[in-house]
């Protein structure tokens, strides 16, 4: 296994800081590797906002679901999918252009998370910790005016770094399905129900009895929680400004 792919298999969330800072240099080895990404047609359909101002992440530590270690992470990056310099040119030199659409944004959101996980690929590279906030999906109108956002330029992910503590560090890594489960050949395997619980007993490590107490718990969590509401909400927010 070369190194890549063991600190591919070492990466893990990380969520607590040493208070040791990021330097520029390293800093700007993690934005031009996010740059090296792949992009549908060398386009680029993304932004990143790199948030200095100490009043902006608390405010999005706010926005995002209230967890306060967004506001003290050494280095807090926000990814747009962004398609406003290209509609902007296409505008300026009259080419037949009109609203985009939704294959224009979708394209622009795999752009814009390629590069979010070569930022968080080369933190890890450096020692840097990174965690992914999905919570940026949420209460778009405030975000676009704390952003200062434009119409075809809407945030999709956010990813927060820092030197991790030791905890962090020492901290297992959550295991992931098994190979097997999540990888098919040809079309799609549709699992039974056997098959699918076999799966999720041994990511989970839980017996019959208590997987069914892990999946409710897990959909009270993660299913039917307040955030998700919120983030199905602000979600449709961004696709129906995309459009209008």
């Amino acid at each position: 296994m070369n190194q890549t792919i063991q600190e591919l298999f070492d990466r893990k969330s990380v969520r607590a800081y040493s208070g040791e800072p990021i330097t520029e240099e390293e800093k700007k080895l993690i934005l031009e590797s996010a740059l090296q990404a792949p992009s549908a047609g060398n386009m680029g359909l993304y932004h990143i906002i790199d948030v200095q101002d100490q009043d902006v992440k608390d405010q999005l530590a706010i926005l995002c679901d209230h967890q306060p270690f967004i506001s003290k992470a050494s280095m807090v990056l926000v990814f747009l999918a962004d398609y406003q310099k290209w509609y902007d040119m296409f505008k300026y030199y009259d080419l037949p252009v009109g609203k985009l659409e939704e294959s224009d944004l979708i394209l622009a959101i795999e752009d814009c998370m390629v590069a979010a996980q070569n930022s968080v690929v080369a933190a890890q590279s450096l020692g840097i910790g990174s965690c992914y906030i999905g919570d940026i999906l949420e209460n778009f109108e405030k975000t676009q005016e704390l952003l200062n956002l434009p119409k075809y330029a809407v945030p999709i992910g956010m990813v927060v770094y820092g030197k991790p503590t030791e905890q962090q560090k020492n901290r297992t890594k959550p295991k992931r399905f098994d190979l097997e489960d999540m990888v098919s050949v040809n079309a799609y395997h549709q699992k039974t129900i056997e098959e699918t619980k076999n799966m999720f007993k041994k990511q989970a490590n839980k017996n019959d009895e208590q997987l069914a107490q892990y999946i409710e718990s897990f959909a009270k969590r993660k299913f039917f929680a307040e955030f998700r509401y919120e983030m199905n909400r602000s979600a449709r927010a961004i696709i129906e400004s995309w459009l209008k």
